[in-house]
């Protein structure tokens, strides 16, 4: 029995969307988040960290949602329809690099730069001009042109494949869309930089299983 607890604009939505492409059976309990932008306290009496998303594998919780995506595809997908074999080196490869990419180096960056944002905007008004040279001083020194620098990586690699891990879509499209849409909000993707990628995630949002995904977890706004 798979029971997948999903807090509302996180990356739990990855795992209902893989849950979808494979077409398996699970329950769905959606939650909400706190006036502070929080998970709720009751995510924590399923898993003591309290963090999305939370899949209950016959009431086992299993955390991390590159954990997970990997978990389901060993028991779920026996004919590597969602990720490449090792007999092709080249998509493997790709394949588990992107899944890696996506939380270990782009992720904390748009982390990083939403944590400030929000800190800004919640600094009352007396301190709010030092917050907001606080952020800018982080925002040169160690977000932008790193953050650059990956998201033209991305593009680069979609300038000569359709999916991230080559001609065939994979998990590592679910891990990084989640990335892509954040980036798309919180760093302005532009056709005219970045078209490749914006023409993937057209891609990714086109699938049945995405759409049916978005039906039951909502739709991810930053």
């Amino acid at each position: 029995m798979l029971h997948l607890h999903h807090l509302e604009n996180s990356r739990s939505f990855r795992i209902i969307w893989l849950l979808e492409e494979l077409e398996v059976d699970y329950q769905l309990t959606c939650y909400e988040r706190t006036k502070a932008y929080l998970a709720p306290d009751n995510l924590k009496k399923i898993h003591p960290l309290g963090h999305a998303p939370i899949l209950e594998v016959n009431e086992r919780p299993l955390i991390e949602s590159g954990f997970i995506i990997e978990y389901l595809l060993k028991h779920y997908d026996k004919e590597h329809q969602f990720k490449p074999t090792e007999d092709n080196e080249s998509a493997w490869e790709d394949y588990t690099f992107w899944l890696h990419f996506a939380e270990a180096s782009v992720m904390p960056l748009l982390v990083m730069r939403l944590v400030f944002t929000k800190v800004v905007e919640r600094s009352p008004m007396l301190i709010r001009p030092v917050s907001k040279g606080i952020q800018k001083q982080v925002e040169n020194s160690m977000i932008e042109s790193n953050l650059t620098t990956m998201l033209n990586m991305m593009e680069q690699q979609l300038q000569h494949n359709h999916w991230f891990a080559g001609e065939a879509f994979s998990a590592a499209d679910i891990q990084m869309h989640f990335v892509v849409v954040a980036a798309k909000a919180r760093a302005g993707l532009s056709s005219g930089n970045y078209a490749n990628l914006l023409n993937w995630l057209k891609r990714c949002e086109e699938r049945p299983a995405f759409k049916r995904s978005e039906e039951k977890g909502g739709r991810l706004q930053f």
